[in-house]
């Protein structure tokens, strides 16, 4: 039996800066006259609705659409509250880390919702291949709690922040907690 640890997703409730996990994925956000508003489209119905219960755990609004991809699309209501979450993260119309960003335990969880999944040996945390500026940053935010990464699929795609070692993963698998309920076996991180 592992201990749980006290940097993971179980033990504190969701804030809306934790939606900036969805952001460092392939998330993006708007601003809207009601407020701002985050979204992302997921590949997995199981992954929008635990990624809405995470947006209702802090204190938002939530809805299931589907994208023109006819993928699930994951979104908050448009709220004023989220307003400087979206200008944090924005430089002009481009996405864009804010500069020190750390990601907390749900962030992470949230972001590994959106676009985890393994590889191997090792395990990926997708990223926005509109936005490869932020690719750097989001790797660097990773070392800051102890999870180097590299990155992977700059010239293949696939826009990715590879963890391995079987200490990174993990940690990886400590921060963000549990396996959601509908995940297939194997698709979470860990230990």
């Amino acid at each position: 039996m592992s201990q749980m640890s006290l940097f993971s997703a179980e033990i504190e409730d969701p804030a809306i800066a934790d939606l900036a996990g969805l952001l460092a994925a392939q998330g993006q956000s708007v601003h809207t006259s009601w407020g701002a508003r985050v979204s992302v489209v997921v590949a997995d119905e199981w992954r929008a609705e635990e990624i809405c219960a995470e947006i209702r755990g802090a204190g938002l609004e939530a809805e299931i659409l589907t994208s023109e991809e006819g993928r699930p699309l994951a979104r908050t209501e448009a709220n004023p509250r989220i307003t400087a979450l979206h200008r944090a993260w924005s430089a002009g119309a481009v996405k864009a880390v804010p500069e020190g960003w750390t990601p907390t335990p749900h962030a992470l969880r949230l972001w590994t919702l959106a676009s985890g999944r393994p590889d191997g040996a090792h395990y990926l945390l997708g990223l926005d291949p509109h936005a490869p500026d932020t690719h750097a940053p989001l790797s660097t935010s990773l070392m800051r709690i102890g999870i180097a990464p590299t990155l992977v699929g700059v010239k293949g795609g696939a826009h990715a922040l590879r963890v391995s070692s079987r200490k990174r993963i993990t940690r990886l698998a400590e921060t963000v907690g549990i396996a959601p309920e509908g995940a297939p076996d194997g698709v979470w991180p860990a230990s």
